[in-house]
Order: structure tokens, then C-alpha cells, then sequence
């Protein structure tokens, strides 16, 4: 094994990936299995290199006086002399002084670029001090800039490239730069680097998970199910042998199977996802929506052929357990064909190396058969769609045992709210391939779970809830939740929308009004607008139509509340995801969007 050349807290020369330029980094750890140094850069950036693209500060400017004394007019001299042995020493001082012209005019201009760099730089960190400033713009500055830099070296290059110089070819000079502040390459992790942060507490946590996430669905089940829904109140254990049923499990493999093909259907615009690590860009069939109309469709012919679809009700925790076990099936699926997938497919996240963490979280980040993507599949399909069904199963059911004609306004106002939620999610399908689930998360235990159980089971909870405890609400009443809620879908909405148009087309001259903070990934942050409220106002608008999903089941039970309480300590710990990624990836620019915005989700609070 090669000992490591350079020690923790080092000051080196780091190339920047993708370039020949080289800056001055920190040398914060080295991977031994890897061989990679984790470097970091001025701004905040935290890169990983290979030691050949690392060198001392030293032995830099050496190699620099070394090119200059090796110049390339005494090449010429010398070889003018072997082609002309009758020219003059004259002819040959003026050879060699033109060439030391055209090597101090190449520098410069390198020289006059970077001051014109270093001077936007410190006329632009006054911009990023935490307090509102009327003259923050886009970056387009620094791309127009980038531009003319570029077409000053190209131009250098072009009258280097067509000298009339007779002159052997010139080694690539690598260019220092003291400061970087125009936009570089883009740059991503590595998925063949052993994952080392463990989140959801580790291994013996990703353990708990597994085993907790089934046990609390049929926990719950079990409560709605009782006469008193006190949480307090401990349901007896059913029989094992009565949670299995062949003829439900056969139900959810059909309906797995029918939305699959629904998928499959060639309706619908084919666009593409956000760039891989290797560079691939994945495209994926948009046509969530009219798998949703046809399957009302099915429903409507189910009705009309008399199909008993309240049957679903008597058996809710057969199927619930059959969806479980499917989800268990296609885990291990799902790990098994990951132990065969090429290195830089893995996700980021998922490749600890410990079996249960791995399984847990998912190794492989776009599981596909084909054309058919099983992640993204699953993200939107079996389960957002199957819990609008369930809830037209339960509003059937209450209307069956309650022996009314129309169903009760508190289950229309649930289903009304839900429905709305998934149509919206359907009709802005697209919107869901820039999310953390589709970019950064692998597919394994934790999403086929919660897409194939907990969203359709949980999710409906409110449903399930009001089929035998009944909560009579008056119009007035109904009226304040419809407007809580939307008023939560408006920011949810509207944050969303102007989210997904500025990360496709920052350009878009609808978002010229908008102001961003430029990072050294070559992205941009939005600092006004709804991003400009909070650092996630579509988290806020989340949680406000929770509440507006539970209040119709009144307030004698804290069970129809569980899904907002869930639902918001999940997207607190999200929210701790996503800063810690943004602040790794993005360096000192998301500490400057921090302080101009300071709240997290919540106005004035947190």
C-alpha cells in the first residue's frame, strides 16, 4: 500500500477537476482504500483528488521558474542554427527576444484577467453580509465575464497556434489563479466512494426502522379499528394466520402489475432527468395523469358491473400486510441486482459496505428493467394513486355502515383535500425528478416501503378513521378549513413551481425579477421570492394542508393527527438533509444564503 504523500491540515496546490488550472486547498483527510485526498477549497468546497493532482506550494513555483528558464526562443535559437548556419548573431538575439515577448504578453493577459476577476470578487462579498441590497443581481455578470476571459485565451491560443515561429510544441502551462470566482465545471460525488456519513442512526438504527415502520402500520390499523381510538388503548394481537390472505395479495399484485402498464403506455412527453455521476441523463415517460384517468375508469366500470369495492374495508389490514411483504420481496430484489450494478450507478448514500444500512437505505440510485424505472415507478404510482382509491374505499364504506345515501361532510372534505393533493402531484409529475429521493437517494427498503405501504395505508388514516367514529361539522366550520388549506396549497404550489422553473432554466425571463447567490458549483441560490421567506416555504405549505386534512375528524382523538405530527418531524429531518448536503456542496455560498435567510420552515420561529 503507498504511504500518503501529503498530512491532514497540509496547504497544497489542488487542481480543479475537469481543468489545468490549480488553487490553493486544505488537506482535510485521506482515504486509504480510495487513495484519495479530501481537500478544501477557499470558498467552502470540499472536493476528493488523486494525489497526482495535488502538489506542494514549493515545488510549484519551482516548476514555474524552471519553464521560464527552459524558454522556448532558445529552442528556436538553437534550432534556427541548424536549419540557417549563416544567420547572424543579430538574427538570433532578435529570435530570442520575440519569443520572451510572446511568452510575457501570454502572462500578461493572465495576469490582467485574474486582477479583473479578484477585483469582481471584492466589489461582490459586500453583497453577501446578510442584509437586503436593492442592487444584487442575477450572475450574469459573471458568465459575460467568463465569456470574455475565455475569448482572451482563445484569441492568445489562435496567435500561438499560427506564429510564423518555427518552434517545437510547447508543454501545457498550468496556470495559477490566487482566487476562483468564475463559474468552473461542474462537478458531482462519486458513487464508487465508500459511504461513510450513516444517517437514520446508523446501523443499529436502519435495524430499528425496519422492524418499526410494519409494526407501527398495523398498529394503527388495529386502533382505528377499536371502538375507543385511544392510542393509550393496546389492541389485542390478531391471529397470525387471519393477517394472511392469498386472494389480497393476488388484489395487490394485480393493481402493482395494472399501474405498471399503465406506465408503459406510449401517452405522454418523454423528457430528462438532472446528469449522473458518469455524466448519462436518464429520460422518463410523463404520463402519471392519464394513469390516473384510467384507472377512475376502472373504478367506474367496477361500480357499474356491481363489484363490491367496500370489500377492501373489511379487509384492510390483510392487504396492508400483503403490500408489506411485496415490499420486503422487492427490497431484497432490489439489493441482490445492486451487488451487480457498475460502481458509478451506486447511490451516494448507500454504499457503507454494512448489509442492513444498505438494504435499508438502497445502494443502487436508478434500478431499471429496461426503460422501466423501478424507483421512479414507485415514487408516484401504486401508492399516491392507490391511496386516492382507498379513500373512495372508505367513503363507499362509511356510507355502507352508517347506511347513508351520500357520505358525511367531514369524509368528503378528507377525500376532496387529497384528491386535490394527488391530481397536483399527477398533472406536475415532472417536477419530481429534481427532488432528493430521484437525485440523491438510493432505492431500497426505506422507498419501496413508504411508497408501496406507508403512503397508501398511513396517508389514508384520516379516511379509515371516519368510517366507524363519525364527526359532525358545521358549514361555517368547513368553510375555515377549506380556506386553511388552500391557503397551504397556494404556498406549496407557487414555492414548487418557482423552485423546478429556476433549477430548468435559471434564464427564463418570467424569474428575471428573482435574485440568486452564485456558488462555486456552478448552480445558484435563491435569495427573494418564496425562497426568500424561508429556506423550504413548500415544507410550510406541506404541513398547513396536514392540518387542514385532520381537523374535519375533530378533536376528541390525537389519531387522525398522527399524519401531521409524522409528517412534520419528517420534514424537519429533511430539512437537516438538505442543509447538510446544500452546506457540503455549496461551501461558503450557503452560509451567505443562511444569513439572509435565516428561518428554516417556519416564519419567525424556526
Amino acid at each position: 500500500m503507498p504511504n500518503r504523500r501529503f498530512a491532514d491540515g497540509e496547504v497544497v496546490m489542488g487542481r480543479w477537476p475537469g481543468s489545468v488550472l490549480y488553487y490553493e486547498v486544505q488537506v482535510t483527510s485521506y482515504d486509504d482504500l480510495t487513495h484519495l485526498y479530501t481537500v478544501k477549497y477557499k470558498d467552502g468546497t470540499e472536493l476528493e483528488l488523486k494525489e497526482s493532482d495535488i502538489r506542494s506550494v514549493s515545488s510549484f513555483k519551482h516548476r514555474k521558474s524552471n519553464s521560464s528558464s527552459s524558454s522556448p526562443s532558445r529552442r528556436s535559437g538553437s534550432r534556427s542554427r541548424s536549419r540557417s548556419p549563416g544567420r547572424s548573431a543579430k538574427g538570433k538575439r532578435r529570435s530570442s527576444s520575440q519569443g520572451r515577448e510572446s511568452k510575457d504578453d501570454k502572462k500578461k493577459t493572465v495576469r490582467e484577467t485574474n486582477l479583473t476577476l479578484l477585483k469582481l470578487s471584492e466589489n461582490n462579498t459586500s453583497r453577501y453580509n446578510g442584509e437586503p441590497d436593492s442592487t444584487e443581481k442575477n450572475d450574469t455578470s459573471y458568465k459575460i465575464l467568463q465569456q470574455k476571459v475565455e475569448s482572451k485565451l482563445e484569441f492568445g491560443h489562435r496567435r500561438d497556434q499560427y506564429d510564423l515561429h518555427p518552434r517545437r510544441e510547447k508543454k501545457k502551462e498550468e496556470i495559477f489563479l490566487e482566487e476562483r470566482v468564475f463559474e468552473p465545471a461542474k462537478t458531482t460525488e462519486k458513487g464508487s466512494i465508500q459511504t461513510k456519513e450513516l444517517e437514520f442512526g446508523g446501523r443499529i438504527g436502519a435495524f430499528f426502522m425496519i422492524v418499526f415502520l410494519p409494526a407501527t402500520v398495523f398498529y394503527l390499523l388495529l386502533i382505528c379499528k377499536q371502538e375507543d381510538p385511544s392510542v393509550m388503548n393496546f389492541p389485542p394481537l390478531p391471529a397470525v394466520g387471519s393477517l394472511w390472505e392469498t386472494r389480497m395479495f393476488g388484489v395487490f399484485l394485480l393493481w402493482f402489475f395494472l399501474q405498471a402498464l399503465f406506465s408503459l403506455l406510449p401517452v405522454g412527453k418523454v423528457v430528462e432527468g438532472m446528469p449522473l455521476v458518469s455524466g448519462r441523463i436518464l429520460e422518463y415517460r410523463i404520463n402519471g395523469f392519464y394513469a390516473f384517468v384510467l384507472t377512475a375508469a376502472a373504478v367506474g366500470t367496477s361500480l357499474y358491473c356491481e363489484i363490491e369495492l367496500h370489500y377492501l374495508y373489511d379487509h384492510f389490514l390483510q392487504f396492508a400486510v400483503s403490500a408489506a411483504i411485496f415490499s420486503v420481496l422487492l427490497s431484497i430484489y432490489l439489493y441482490v441486482r445492486s451487488l451487480k450494478a457498475p460502481k458509478e450507478e451506486l447511490s451516494p448514500g448507500g454504499n457503507s459496505g454494512n448489509f442492513v444500512y444498505d438494504f435499508f437505505v438502497g445502494r443502487e440510485l436508478n434500478p431499471r428493467i429496461g426503460n422501466f424505472d423501478l424507483k421512479y415507478f414507485c415514487e408516484l404510482r401504486p401508492g399516491l394513486i392507490g391511496w386516492v382509491v382507498v379513500n373512495f374505499m372508505m367513503l363507499l364504506a362509511e356510507m355502507k355502515v352508517r347506511h347513508n345515501n351520500v357520505p358525511s361532510l367531514s369524509m368528503i372534505l378528507v377525500t376532496s383535500f387529497q384528491l386535490l393533493y394527488v391530481v397536483d402531484a399527477l398533472w406536475n409529475e415532472e417536477a419530481i425528478l429534481t427532488t432528493m429521493d430521484i437525485t440523491h437517494n438510493g432505492f431500497g427498503f426505506m422507498l419501496a416501503f413508504g411508497d408501496l405501504v406507508w403512503v397508501p395505508f398511513i396517508y389514508s388514516l384520516q379516511a379509515y378513521y371516519l368510517v366507524n367514529h363519525p364527526s359532525e361539522i358545521s358549514w361555517p366550520t368547513a368553510s375555515a378549513i377549506i380556506m386553511l388549506n388552500m391557503f397551504g396549497y397556494y404556498i406549496f404550489r407557487s414555492a414548487n413551481s418557482q423552485k423546478n422553473a429556476f433549477r430548468r432554466n435559471p434564464k427564463d425571463p418570467k424569474l428575471a425579477h428573482l435574485k440568486c447567490i452564485p456558488t462555486a458549483a456552478g448552480k445558484s441560490l435563491l435569495v427573494t421570492g418564496w425562497w426568500g421567506m424561508v429556506r423550504h416555504p413548500n415544507y410550510l405549505g406541506d404541513i398547513i394542508m396536514a392540518l387542514a386534512w385532520s381537523l374535519p375528524c375533530g378533536v376528541n382523538h390525537i389519531l387522525p393527527y398522527f399524519y401531521v405530527i409524522y409528517f412534520t418531524c419528517l420534514l424537519i429531518h429533511r430539512d437537516a438533509r438538505d442543509e447538510h448536503q446544500c452546506k457540503k456542496k455549496y461551501g461558503l455560498a450557503w452560509e451567505r444564503y443562511c444569513q439572509r435567510v435565516p428561518y428554516r420552515i417556519f416564519p419567525y420561529i424556526y
